[in-house]
Parts: structure tokens; sequence; C-alpha cells
């Protein structure tokens, strides 16, 4: 194998391992912090960062002004939109469902490849991601199946699945950022910026007015969370993400998400004490079905 691309193989497990468990940390932390206070400390942290990565490796701005534009978009779009998204719906519905909604992301990056790309489907992937598709609608409208407070956890639901909606979009523009000569670390470190000067004005107003207790009253536990998705789930993944994207195709990026549950729903089950129904079960079978006979040939090729 191709020594590059094995390494962005290697890359992508860490990062699929990283992102795997970041759903049920997202959901311990949200019982300390706000949403907003947690994305806006999140940033905040990765922020920091960031800037040292600007003062002490070298990591400068694109001079071209296109790709400034294109990097800025990607930033706010990674960070404030699909970030945003996700906290939200992952405080209003279970981290399992939030993992398997998230690890559909490559059906919706394919769909958007064929929509806007015109990239070829054949008439088996398109049967294929149709039954992975109805696999996830399953999952997203159990809560009402269920009904137990059935639409604040549909809410949840679809709150997370217009986050993943906005993945194929950050896929595409970080291929061009990163085709153009961008450095990952820049990529990443705009990003995190990005989205601290975005959620800062509506944020800090009301930290400030709580004298900051609104962070320093919370467990120490709770702050472990934020420093997770900043440095690892944040930082690293990031970049690590960013140099795979540059290596390989996006297609074979986005099947990596399909790893999102076998890391994330054993935590969810033994630390959250979340439970597996029998609706999220069937879910889950539906789409394992369905990537496979839509990725299957696919493969063998």
């Amino acid at each position: 194998m191709n020594p590059v691309r094995k390494r962005a193989y290697i890359e992508m497990l860490i990062v699929t391992a990283i992102w795997g468990c970041a759903a049920p940390i997202i959901k311990y932390t949200l019982g300390g912090f706000s949403p907003a206070v947690f994305l806006t400390y999140r940033f905040f942290i990765s922020s920091i960062i960031g800037i040292l990565f600007f003062i002490f490796l070298g990591i400068k701005l694109p001079k071209d002004k296109k790709t400034l534009a294109i990097t800025a978009l990607y930033g706010f779009l990674s960070s404030t939109i699909s970030l945003g998204l996700l906290f939200l719906g992952t405080n209003k519905t279970t981290s399992v469902d939030s993992n398997l909604i998230s690890a559909m992301s490559p059906v919706l990056t394919t769909i958007a490849g064929a929509f806007f790309l015109k990239e070829r489907v054949t008439k088996r992937e398109s049967i294929g991601l149709l039954i992975a598709l109805s696999g996830v609608f399953l999952t997203i409208i159990e809560p009402i199946i269920k009904s137990n407070h059935g639409f604040i956890g549909l809410e949840g639901n679809l709150l997370v699945f217009a986050s993943i909606m906005i993945g194929p979009i950050v896929a595409v523009l970080a291929k061009k950022v990163l085709r153009r000569g961008v450095d990952p670390k820049t990529t990443t470190s705009m990003s995190f910026i990005i989205g601290f000067v975005s959620l800062a004005p509506f944020t800090l107003p009301s930290i400030i007015n709580s004298k900051f207790q609104v962070i320093t009253a919370v467990p120490f536990s709770f702050h472990l969370g934020v420093l997770y998705m900043a440095i690892l789930s944040g930082t690293l993944a990031y970049i690590l993400w960013n140099k795979a994207v540059k290596s390989i195709e996006i297609g074979e990026v986005s099947v990596f998400t399909y790893l999102y549950p076998i890391f994330g729903t054993p935590l969810s089950i033994l630390w959250l004490g979340e439970k597996i129904t029998p609706i999220y079960i069937v879910g889950v079978l539906i789409s394992a079905c369905g990537v496979f006979i839509a990725e299957f040939k696919k493969r063998r090729k």
C-alpha cells in the first residue's frame, strides 16, 4: 500500500475513535454546561491553541483573497453551524441515537455528490442508500413511536441530522482549501477562532453577568469533557482529518464515519446507562444492510 495512503488511513482511524466517543462525552458534559456556554468554552480553548500555532509554528493566513474566503466559510460551517446543531441536538436526544445518525454522513455525501456534482450512482447504490436512510429515519422518529417525551427527542434527532447535512459541504470546502496549499493546522485554527468570535457576542454577556459562575461553579469532571472536546476532538482530530482529506478521496474519508457507533455505543451504555431499544436495533440493521448493498460492489471493484 502507498505509504501516504496508509498514513491517511491510520489518521482516520484515530479520528474515528475520538469522534466516535465524542457523542457520549458531549451528552455527559451538557449536564454541567448549556450548549452555548459549552461551545464557547470549547472554542476559547481551541482558539488559544490556534493562536499559539500561528505564533510559534509560523503558520500563516492564505494571501489569496478567494482562498481566504473559502477557508473562512469552511471554518464557520464546520464550527459554529455544524457543531452548534450537533450540541443542541445531542442535548435533546440520547448519545446512542446521535452516534447512529451521525454515522450516516457518508450516505448524504454520496447523495450530494450525485445531485450537485453529477457523480454517477449505480442503481444498486441508489437502492442501498435509500435502505440506509430508511433505517436512520426509523431512528429519528423513534421518540414519536415510543411516545415518551416524543417531540423533545424528535427535535434533538432532527437537529443532529441537520448537523450532518452540513458535512458534505464542509468536506468539499476542505478539499478545495487544502488543494490550494493551505496548511491543515491553519484551517483547523481558523475554524475554532471563527467559532469563538461568532459565538462570544451572544454568550459572553451572560457568562460575565454570572461572574463566571456558570463555568467556575461546575464540577471538575465536566471541565474534563470540555478539554476532551477542545483538545482531542477539536484541535488534534481536525488536524488529522484535514491531513487525511488532503491525501485520499472524500468518499474514502467518509466511509470511516460508519464506525462511530462501534466506539460510542458501548460507552453510552456502560457510562451513561443508556438503553438499546428494539426500534434502535431494527434501525441499525436496516441501515447496515443498506450500507452493505451500496458499498459492497464498489469496494469489490
